[in-house]
């Protein structure tokens, strides 16, 4: 997020400040700073790095209908929103294409939306950490969590360095125990911008839940970020809601393979018309956020 017509400097986002603030959800157990059992949390490492890439491709080979809602927030009054639904798609070819189906008119007044914006909620609020960006994060192990009926293990990351003009996220991920995926994470993108000499943008911590697709794939079905972010102008109250929904696999001569086997193309199935302006709910197999 930028702020309209305000200068100011450079926020720097420090990791055991972002991790201090950790939200608390109604079906989260305690954190217990245990170590793994029958396994090293290299090895885990390891194999959710393997997993994730293995997710990134599968998530290239479907479709789905993504949701951003951007709220600025004066008490308890919504004085400004960006809103749009759009579908992923996928031309002949293979080319990612994205069909708006709905797009109001931005009333957002405080803050305005950047191309950080965009691209963080359509590539890094779903992130997504593969065996090869793993060696660009410090990944330190906290303990074990019980998230729903999911047993998980718990990382806390951060980029080593912030090279040239890439994003990255910080914060901490969940990791199923039976699985080796991430099935939730929490931060933000870093680092925050500063592109010109009279404007600042800044970005707000997030919540991102996963759901199973297919019985085999962990995927983004649900964020939600409420966060204040501090410009030098004046406090600006942020929330955010982004869904991930009807999730169905294209044809493609590509085979996406779980386990060393071949993944099923999934049954085509209507879809489903956009909703005006949804109420925001979890997912299933995400646990309650505190409002």
């Amino acid at each position: 997020m930028k702020s309209i017509s305000r200068a100011g400097s450079f926020l720097t986002a420090l990791a055991a400040c972002l991790l201090a603030a950790l939200p608390a959800f109604a079906q989260e157990g305690p954190l217990e700073n245990t170590p793994p059992k029958g396994i090293t949390t290299e090895e885990i490492i390891k194999h959710f790095g393997a997993k994730e890439k293995e997710f990134k491709l599968a998530r290239d080979q479907y479709t789905y209908r993504q949701s951003v809602k951007m709220q600025t927030v004066d008490g308890d009054t919504v004085d400004g929103e960006y809103y749009e639904v759009f579908d992923v798609l996928y031309d002949e070819k293979g080319k990612r294409i994205e069909n708006v189906v709905f797009a109001p008119v931005n009333s957002l007044t405080k803050v305005g939306i950047s191309r950080e914006d965009l691209e963080d909620v359509r590539h890094r609020v779903p992130f997504v950490l593969t065996s090869e960006e793993i060696p660009e994060y410090s990944i330190l192990y906290v303990g074990q969590q019980k998230e729903d009926e999911l047993r998980c293990y718990v990382f806390d990351i951060a980029p080593k360095q912030i090279v040239g003009k890439k994003r990255y996220f910080q914060g901490r991920i969940w990791v199923d125990d039976h699985d080796f995926q991430i099935v939730k994470t929490y931060g933000k993108t870093v680092p925050d911008i500063k592109p010109g000499k009279n404007d600042e943008q800044l970005f707000p911590k997030f919540t991102t839940w996963r759901q199973q697709v297919d019985g085999q794939y962990w995927f983004p079905a649900f964020s939600r970020a409420d966060d204040d972010l501090h410009f030098k102008s004046g406090d600006v109250h942020i929330r955010q809601i982004v869904k991930f929904e009807d999730y169905k696999r294209f044809g493609s001569s590509v085979k996406i393979l779980y386990q060393g086997q071949e993944v099923q193309k999934a049954e085509p199935k209507d879809q489903k018309a956009p909703e005006q302006n949804p109420e925001p709910k979890k997912p299933d197999a995400a646990p309650n956020a505190q409002k």
